[in-house]
């Protein structure tokens, strides 16, 4: 298969940002709120959650719930932080074992993944008989806004342009992923968020505090022209003197049969 994403780089970017995660915690845990508020529309009550990639921000909320939660990361600060017992995830071969868990939350933690209908399976594995999958992750349009001012930067500031920005899927193949990787029930649908910011620059500290730097196989190793940013930046839409960029968070929901 070829390689997206770089997974020895996703492991040091999301080590780099244990430190300093909780700047961006109060937006992870928002995220994850409206992502875990699909926990009661179930009339089930839940045991024992595999807390993959949650950067905190799920773990705490489960373990209020009463529930045994373990955490899983490709960081290991990053999973001994999260709120769980931790779990290092050594390679996309992720380990876990046959049907521990009667929840799988993965919130934000997919979408740096090579075979993502390979992790889904394995995800699913995981899961208990009649055990629920709760994932988010971005889908296409996510900083659409960025994308197009990086292209439109760096064409006009190097001699060829690079991946700066990470694909994401479309919407509409999400279910088709649970579906595929022998999930019931498959629903995905999406809810759209505008965040602005005064400083633009905030951002792009936003995406590193997150662990969200590129790590696209196919980047640049070359330091990036002193005038990108501030040009790509300054080409974003702007409204009520803040900059505007897209979240569009897929919410995706399946059992294991």
């Amino acid at each position: 298969m070829e390689e997206i994403f770089d997974f020895h780089a996703v492991r040091q970017h999301r080590e780099r940002a244990a430190a300093r995660i909780g700047r961006v915690a109060p937006v992870l845990e928002a995220l994850a709120e409206r992502l875990l508020d699909r926990l009661d529309d179930t009339n089930r009550s839940f045991r024992s959650a595999l807390d993959f990639g949650g950067r905190g921000a799920v773990a705490p909320a489960l373990a209020a719930r009463g529930v045994e939660v373990t955490s899983a990361d490709s960081s290991p600060r990053m999973a001994a932080m999260a709120g769980g017992t931790p779990l290092v995830i050594e390679s996309e071969d992720f380990g876990l074992g046959v049907q521990k868990y009667d929840l799988v939350v993965a919130h934000f933690g997919l979408h740096w993944i090579n075979d993502l209908p390979g992790a889904l399976i394995q995800l699913r594995r995981a899961l208990q008989p009649e055990g629920l999958f709760l994932a988010s992750m971005p889908v296409l349009g996510t900083l659409g806004e960025l994308r197009a001012g990086l292209l439109e930067a760096e064409a006009f500031c190097s001699d060829g342009v690079s991946p700066r920005v990470s694909p994401f899927p479309d919407l509409r193949d999400c279910a088709g992923l649970l579906q595929r990787a022998g999930f019931a029930l498959p629903v995905a649908d999406v809810e759209e968020v505008s965040l602005r910011y005064a400083d633009p620059f905030a951002l792009l500290r936003e995406l590193r505090d997150a662990g969200e730097t590129n790590a696209v196989a196919a980047r640049s190793r070359r330091f990036a022209p002193r005038a990108l940013f501030p040009a790509a930046l300054a080409c974003l839409p702007v409204e009520d003197g803040r900059v505007r960029i897209t979240l569009r968070m897929a919410v995706m929901t399946g059992w294991a049969s």
